[in-house]
């Protein structure tokens, strides 16, 4: 890869880590990005992964002393992360990932869908789901997602966010704020695992990590001058946009394979 490629990649990862500080799926772009410039799937997955690690810490900056992220679900929301995460990154060294897009675009339909039937256009708490009820599931959810989040992460903290809203009862702010720490752990341990089965382009991975952590921190600060009604916007249209366009490369893959 030459230092032009370098360089348009690392404008495209800085501009999605700032949106995805507030909608996520930053790996629905950045890793079928590298695909396109002929980087080898898993060490585009293992490399967007590190670069992932690094934008979560910016990300995660701003938050911080700012009294949004709910301290007393951490411990046990971290240690689901960590060992779904653990578990979904050894995925990535057995599994074929042919029908992942299909996948991921019913997810993010899923998410649109229940993020519009449950919107709070005053940008409150929402209370549809009972508390005991919402609670429970919404742990359930962070080991499930953490397993998904280790395998690939695309669309990962977009639906740890949709989760949190409906079933933590936090603000779009708040889940933001949540997720953009419990990703660091997520990416950190994806990574790691990675870095073992040397299948990290550090190089690139450094490089792209160092613009994304820029990143993080300027999409940080912009989330914190917003309302949780803009901020909902903006998550909802991320959200629609990309299950339009992964769905639709998910359709051209398959006709183009059904002509072979």
């Amino acid at each position: 890869m030459d230092i032009y490629q370098i360089v348009f990649l690392s404008g495209i990862f800085f501009i999605a880590s700032i949106v995805s500080v507030i909608a996520g799926s930053t790996s629905l772009i950045t890793v079928p990005l590298m695909l396109e410039f002929g980087v080898e799937p898993r060490t585009a997955i293992a490399t967007n992964m590190l670069a992932l690690t690094l934008m979560s810490i910016g990300g995660t900056l701003p938050f911080i002393g700012k009294r949004i992220i709910q301290i007393k679900r951490l411990p046990l929301l971290t240690l689901l992360t960590i060992v779904g995460s653990f578990l979904g990154a050894l995925l990535v060294l057995i599994l074929p990932s042919k029908s992942m897009p299909l996948v991921i675009s019913i997810s993010m339909i899923i998410v649109t869908i229940l993020s519009v039937i449950t919107r709070n256009t005053q940008g409150t708490r929402i209370e549809v789901i009972p508390p005991r009820i919402g609670e429970i599931a919404g742990y359930v959810a962070t080991f499930i997602l953490g397993i998904y989040g280790g395998f690939f992460s695309g669309g990962y903290v977009t639906l740890l966010t949709a989760a949190y809203v409906m079933l933590f009862r936090m603000t779009f702010v708040e889940a933001i704020a949540t997720t953009k720490f419990i990703n660091i752990f997520s990416s950190l341990i994806a990574t790691s695992i990675f870095i073992y089965q040397g299948i990290v382009d550090y190089y690139l991975g450094i490089i792209l990590g160092i613009t994304m952590f820029l990143g993080g921190i300027i999409g940080g600060q912009i989330t914190l001058k917003l309302s949780n009604v803009w901020l909902q916007r903006i998550y909802l249209t991320v959200v629609a946009i990309l299950a339009f366009i992964t769905l639709r490369k998910y359709q051209e893959q398959n006709r183009s394979s059904s002509t072979i």
